[in-house]
């Protein structure tokens, strides 16, 4: 899995925005493993449709403390690869280590979920059943005295009837 993000931030009062990507390698996608995700320190931001943020409110203001998470996730192994954008709050300080932080995690658990998806390994299981002797014994009776039957004019121990085609001249099917 390769995980790839950028943080940008305008000039002024902005917010900044992270990017980013995550891409799964093709033997991730080849071991078909459920997405995983994990919830960052990340904070969701009061009115964070706003790309800025004055002095005093929302995130800038001095009580304020976040209420909920962002979540980030692996993208689902059939497609294999997930943008996403999720707006930071304001910082003077420019730090933002909870966005590798969260990306180290969401890789931690991806990777156990591979390892052990890879312990799996593959196999093949092939099987057949045939005619058991006892039943194949009294099956090839049957047959047997079945076409004898047949070549005698008789049909399952009864003798074929006059509308037998052929039977008006003493002839039957398979006799000569």
């Amino acid at each position: 899995m390769r995980i790839k993000w950028q943080i940008k931030k305008k000039r002024g009062n902005f917010r900044p925005s992270l990017n980013y990507t995550i891409t799964l390698e093709s033997f991730e996608k080849n071991l078909a493993i459920h997405s995983v995700g994990v919830e960052t320190q990340i904070p969701e931001l009061p009115s964070a449709h706003k790309s800025y943020c004055l002095p005093g409110e929302n995130e800038r203001h001095p009580l304020w403390s976040p209420k909920r998470f962002h979540w980030i996730q692996v993208p689902y192994f059939k497609t294999g690869r997930v943008s996403e954008f999720i707006r930071l709050p304001f910082r003077e300080s420019r730090d933002y280590p909870e966005v590798e932080e969260s990306f180290r995690e969401l890789r931690r658990i991806y990777e156990e979920k591979v390892c052990e998806a890879y312990g799996q390994s593959p196999f093949e299981q092939n099987g057949s059943l045939d005619i058991t002797p006892a039943t194949q014994k009294q099956v090839a009776a049957r047959v047997t005295a079945d076409r004898l039957m047949g070549l005698f004019g008789m049909a399952h121990g009864k003798e074929m009837s006059d509308k037998t085609p052929g039977a008006e001249n003493g002839f039957f099917p398979g006799v000569g």
